[in-house]
C-alpha cells in the first residue's frame, strides 16, 4: 500500500523538482527557489528557501554525501549550496548563458553535469568548481542526465529524442534515438541485477519521454567494448506524455509522473502496475524515492509536493510476513492475527481471539497452557495445530531477523558493513576491506575488475543509516 502521509504547499508556482538526500527533502520551482524540508518531520529548515536564482529553478540534485545542493536555472547557472546552512559555495555560468535544465553529481562526488537548452553539456570539478569538460548534443534542448552506477558513463536525454552516452573524459561513446517525440527524463538503478544466464552484472536503466512511454534499458561494463546498452521493454500505462521517473533504491520499484495528472507505482521486474495515485490535479512534473526510508515525493504544477509512504500489504499478514522481512509480527493488530488465523485453516478460532485481544505480541507469546487456561481451547486436536503454527511463525519471524540483506554485506568480505563507503566503481564497501585492497596496490574494481579512475573513498551516509536501522528493528524483534 501507498499512504499519503503529508503535502506541501509553499511555493507560489508550479513546482518543477524534487530530491531526497538522507535527511533532508529539496523542491524547486518556477517561482525562482529552492526549498529545503527536514525528513524527521516535513518542516522546512531555517534558512530555507534559498534564493539566488534570478529566473525559474528546473533542477536540484544532492551530492551523495548530502552536504552540497546543486540547482539549476532559465538565468544559465547552476549554484551550489550549502545544506548545512544554506550559503551558497559557487556559481557556475553556463557557456554562452544557455538555460540548464538539468544537473546531476557524479556517484563519487568528483563531477558534476549541467546540461543546457542550447544542447551544451558540461562536466565540472566538484571540488574546485572549475569547468573540467564540456561537449554538446547533435539537436535539441538537453533535458535529462543520469550517472551510471560505478561512475564510469552518463546518459544524457534531449528534446529531440535521442539518449546518447558519454564517458568522464566527455567523448560521445553511443547514440540511440529512444523516444519519437523527446526524451523527458532517465535515471539508473543503482543494484545490479544478474542476467541468470551467464551470471553477468548488469544496470537497469528507466527512459521516459513525450510518446506517453516509459522504457526500460539495460546496461552492461566490459573489459572489450567498455559497455553495451540494450532496450529490455515499455512500461504501459499513461494516456499522456510521461514527465517524469525514478527508481526506488533497491531497483524493485519505478515510479512515473505525467501530463494525465497521475503517479504510476511499477513493479521492475515484471511490469506490473502496483499503484495509480490520482491526488495532484495539473501535470505531474518530478517524482523521486529516498535512498534509505519507504517515502516517496512527487510534485506538480498544481504547485504542490506529496510526501507518500511505502506500507506492508496488509491483505495477508502471513505474506506481508513473507514478502516483508523487516515487518514485526508484534506489531500486528488483532485484525491482522484474524487474517493470519484464516490463511492456516484456523477460521473457527477467529472469534475466540478477538474476544481475549490477541494481536501479534499476545500471539508469539501464546504457550500450549495459555491456550487451555486462558482460550479455553477444550479440543486437544486444535490446540496442537494452533500451536505449532504458533511455533511456525516465531521461526519465521527469528529467520528474518537473523537473514542480512544482501546490499548490506561488503562484497569484498561477506560481512555486514559497520563503516561502508562509495568506491570510484560506484559500489559500496566496508572500509577498512576497501583500503586493505588498495594498499595491495590494486588498482582494480573488486566487483568489475575495470580499472579505478580514482581512490577517493566516499562514507555512504544512507547506507550507514539503513543498516542501524534494520540492526535496530532485529533486535527489537528478537
Amino acid at each position: 500500500m501507498v499512504k499519503l502521509i503529508h503535502t506541501i504547499a509553499d511555493h507560489s508556482d508550479d513546482v518543477n523538482y524534487c530530491a531526497f538526500s538522507s535527511s533532508y527533502l529539496a523542491t524547486c520551482s518556477l517561482d525562482k527557489t529552492i526549498r529545503l524540508y527536514s525528513l524527521s518531520n516535513f518542516t522546512e529548515l531555517p534558512y530555507s528557501p534559498l534564493k539566488g536564482h534570478t529566473y525559474s529553478v528546473h533542477c536540484c540534485c544532492f551530492s551523495p554525501s548530502g552536504q552540497i545542493l546543486a540547482s539549476c536555472s532559465t538565468d544559465g547557472t547552476t549554484v551550489l549550496w550549502n545544506t548545512q546552512n544554506g550559503q551558497s559555495l559557487a556559481v557556475l555560468e553556463q557557456p554562452y548563458g544557455s538555460p540548464v535544465r538539468v544537473c546531476r553529481f557524479s556517484p563519487d562526488s568528483t563531477y558534476l553535469v549541467s546540461g543546457a537548452a542550447d544542447g551544451s553539456v558540461v562536466l565540472w570539478n566538484a571540488q574546485s568548481f572549475k569547468l573540467y569538460r564540456s561537449g554538446s548534443v547533435k539537436d535539441g534542448s538537453l533535458v535529462a542526465c543520469a550517472f551510471s552506477p560505478n561512475g564510469n558513463l552518463f546518459v544524457t536525454g534531449s528534446s529531440c529524442g535521442d539518449l546518447t552516452v558519454w564517458d568522464d573524459k566527455m567523448r560521445c561513446l553511443y547514440n540511440e534515438k529512444a523516444h519519437d517525440l523527446g526524451v523527458t527524463c532517465c535515471d539508473f538503478s543503482s543494484q545490479p541485477v544478474s542476467d541468470g544466464e551467464q551470471g553477468s552484472k548488469y544496470f537497469r536503466m528507466a527512459s521516459s519521454g513525450q510518446d506517453n512511454q516509459i522504457k526500460l534499458w539495460l546496461v552492461s561494463f566490459t573489459d572489450l567494448i567498455g559497455f553495451d546498452l540494450k532496450f529490455k521493454c515499455t512500461f504501459p500505462g499513461h494516456s499522456a506524455p510521461v514527465l517524469t521517473c525514478a527508481f526506488s533504491y533497491d531497483g524493485q520499484i519505478l515510479v512515473s509522473g505525467s501530463v494525465d495528472k497521475t503517479v504510476i507505482i511499477y513493479e521492475t521486474n515484471t511490469g506490473n502496475i502496483l499503484h495509480t495515485l490520482t491526488q495532484h490535479t495539473r501535470y505531474v512534473t518530478t517524482c523521486a524515492v529516498a535512498p534509505n526510508i519507504p517515502l516517496l515525493a512527487t510534485g506538480s504544477m498544481d504547485k504542490t509536493v506529496n510526501i507518500w509512504q511505502f506500507e506492508p500489504k496488509q491483505h495477508c499478514a502471513e505474506n506481508a510476513l513473507e514478502t516483508e522481512p523487516k515487518m514485526r509480527v508484534e506489531n500486528w493488530s488483532e485484525e491482522e492475527v484474524s487474517v493470519w488465523l484464516c490463511a492456516q485453516g484456523l477460521k473457527d478460532l477467529v472469534e475466540i481471539f478477538k474476544r481475549n485481544n490477541i494481536d501479534g505480541k499476545e500471539l508469539l507469546s501464546l504457550t500450549r497452557q495459555s491456550l487451555t487456561d486462558d482460550l479455553k481451547i477444550e479440543s486437544l486436536g486444535l490446540r496442537s495445530k494452533v500451536f505449532q503454527k504458533i511455533e511456525e511463525l516465531r521461526i519465521k519471524v527469528e529467520s528474518a531477523s537473523v537473514g542480512i540483506p544482501d546490499e548490506f554485506l561488503c562484497p569484498i568480505t561477506r560481512e555486514l558493513m559497520k563503516d561502508p563507503i562509495i568506491a570510484a566503481d560506484g559500489y559500496s564497501y566496508e572500509k577498512e576491506a576497501m583500503e586493505n585492497w588498495i594498499s595491495k596496490k590494486r588498482r582494480s574494481s573488486p566487483m568489475t575488475n575495470l580499472p579505478l579512475r580514482s581512490l577517493v573513498l566516499t562514507p555512504n551516509r544512507a547506507l550507514k543509516m539503513a543498516i542501524d536501522r534494520w540492526q535496530g528493528v532485529s533486535a527489537e524483534i528478537l
